[in-house]
């Protein structure tokens, strides 16, 4: 049987991350991978570098599948994406042509659930209250604001990739956990031990409130003024899906208002925010710069995930990581 051919395109910088040697022996193992990678740019700059290609690797900085692209690559039959959202690369030409698609998501989620975990973790005992408290009073008494975190209430918005994973991680630890998400069913719930609420019940009753939904229109904006305002004394609110999930303004001046609640952001609406965004200097704000994503090594767990979906592909095996044009209008 011919072995299918296979060109590299994405951004230079991460591609040793995504894509090291020991990820690119296992494709040359089974497929002819053509060199030299390719940028965007330089994909752009050779109009038949994808004239005999089957498959397309990408990751960040990756092409846009549209019809000029397709029209270049009459032998393409899927894009396999070593990053997370495909949103900004697919285009309907790709599903109108049939041309597989595989997001290696699941792959970067894992970092970020983990992230995640270890933040509510840290939220449910306190830690960050009595950081600030510690800080300001410089004696141990700041610890009569911590507390364990068994019995507390974690609020999960969204059960997607993420969600789950988080969901899973706090099995058993002791912590009660609700979600909200219309998309899931009570028998999913149920397995992940978790109750199904309305949103506004999700912050009235959760100690912890860390928000895993995906950016649409529908759900830009959601968490404003009247949910923040429903939060308990003292609770925590964890964002590390997207900035545009809250209404930022609204954040903070419930914020301001109230300094009993802390907000933990990896992502912001614009990043990094405005340097006089108020969210640089309230004190009941933490701020990191968008690192609970697959970092560094991490990152070669997703160009595994495209090693592997590639193999199965080949044999004619189903696809665990497949995306259809369907699941894609609820997704990130």
């Amino acid at each position: 049987m011919e072995r299918f051919k296979l060109r590299l395109v994405m951004e230079e910088r991460r591609r040793s991350d995504v894509y090291p040697a020991e990820v690119l022996a296992g494709i040359d193992r089974i497929a002819d991978l053509v060199r030299p990678f390719l940028t965007a740019q330089e994909l752009a700059d050779q109009p038949e570098a994808l004239r005999d290609v089957d498959v397309l690797l990408t990751g960040w900085g990756a092409p846009v599948i549209d019809a000029a692209l397709l029209e270049r690559a009459p032998r393409l039959r899927a894009v396999l994406h070593a990053a997370g959202s495909v949103k900004h690369v697919v285009t309907d030409a790709a599903w109108e042509r049939g041309v597989v698609v595989v997001s290696a998501a699941a792959a970067n989620a894992e970092p970020v659930a983990a992230m995640t975990a270890a933040q509510i973790h840290l939220a449910a005992r306190g830690v960050p209250g009595s950081r600030r408290v510690y800080r300001a009073e410089r004696s141990l008494a700041a610890s009569r604001v911590a507390s364990g975190a068994r019995e507390s209430t974690v609020g999960l918005v969204a059960l997607g990739e993420i969600g789950r994973r988080v969901a899973q991680r706090l099995r058993g630890t002791g912590v009660r956990m609700l979600a909200a998400d219309p998309f899931a069913t009570a028998e999913a719930a149920e397995a992940l031990e978790v109750e199904l609420v309305s949103l506004d019940e999700l912050f009235e009753r959760s100690q912890v409130v860390s928000l895993h939904a995906p950016l649409l229109p529908s759900t830009t904006g959601m968490i404003g003024e009247a949910l923040l305002e429903r939060m308990p004394q003292g609770a925590t609110l964890i964002n590390t899906a997207r900035g545009g999930l809250i209404d930022e303004p609204a954040l903070i001046e419930v914020l301001i208002r109230r300094a009993d609640l802390t907000a933990l952001l990896d992502v912001t609406v614009t990043e990094p925010p405005a340097s006089d965004s108020p969210l640089w200097t309230l004190d009941n704000v933490e701020l990191t710069p968008h690192v609970a994503g697959s970092m560094g090594a991490d990152r070669a767990a997703m160009g595994q995930l495209v090693c592997e979906e590639l193999e199965r592909l080949i044999d004619g095996r189903p696809l665990r990581h497949e995306i259809t044009q369907e699941a894609l209008a609820r997704m990130a």
